[in-house]
């Protein structure tokens, strides 16, 4: 796991270049709530542009033709006291605040408690991932929460080849960021 650090560099992937993030911009059900998502991965950012051009083509935000994204770069560093929390692995923890960020009522207990942080690191459930914890907000592993339940999740996550995602959830994270640019990735 990537450790937030100064002169970390982080990236974005989106259907267009993001200079100023806006957290009014992030969707509510994500991971870790909402938020502006950065990875320390320029892959897994690349990775992401087919989904967010195709997301904002449906929504009418682009040319159903665009065929490109961008991938934008952001430096890190310490300019005030932030509140982070890092889940270092894909574990117990780690799934249900995932979960009860996307099924709202499952864990709100945990959704409540995150509100206090401006940063929240940990593992991303991307589009490999997404069947698996759909699965488990389904109860097909049993009813969520177990620890039956949370154990058969994680292990089909292949929780080691995970990436890693930033989700800076308050204005004043997003002041311990600069835009260092930004790459154009045809799709």
């Amino acid at each position: 796991m990537q450790e937030l650090i100064d002169g970390l560099l982080l990236y974005h992937g989106s259907y267009c270049e993001v200079k100023q993030p806006d957290l009014l911009e992030g969707a509510k059900y994500k991971d870790f709530g909402q938020g502006f998502y950065i990875t320390s991965s320029k892959k897994q950012a690349e990775n992401f542009i087919r989904a967010s051009v195709k997301k904002a083509a449906l929504s009418g935000k682009i040319n159903t033709l665009q065929r490109y994204g961008f991938v934008s770069t952001f430096q890190f560093a310490f300019k005030d006291k932030l509140n982070v929390l890092t889940y270092p692995k894909a574990d117990r923890d780690w799934l249900h605040c995932v979960v009860g960020h996307r099924k709202r009522n499952s864990f709100p207990e945990i959704v409540k408690k995150m509100k206090q942080y401006d940063i929240i690191v940990g593992k991303i459930a991307n589009d490999d991932t997404n069947a698996t914890i759909a699965a488990y907000m389904a109860s097909v592993y049993g009813k969520i929460g177990t620890r039956s339940a949370d154990e058969m999740c994680i292990s089909l996550l292949l929780p080691e080849r995970l990436q890693d995602q930033f989700c800076f959830r308050t204005n004043k994270a997003l002041k311990n960021i600069s835009f260092v640019g930004s790459e154009k990735v045809w799709l």
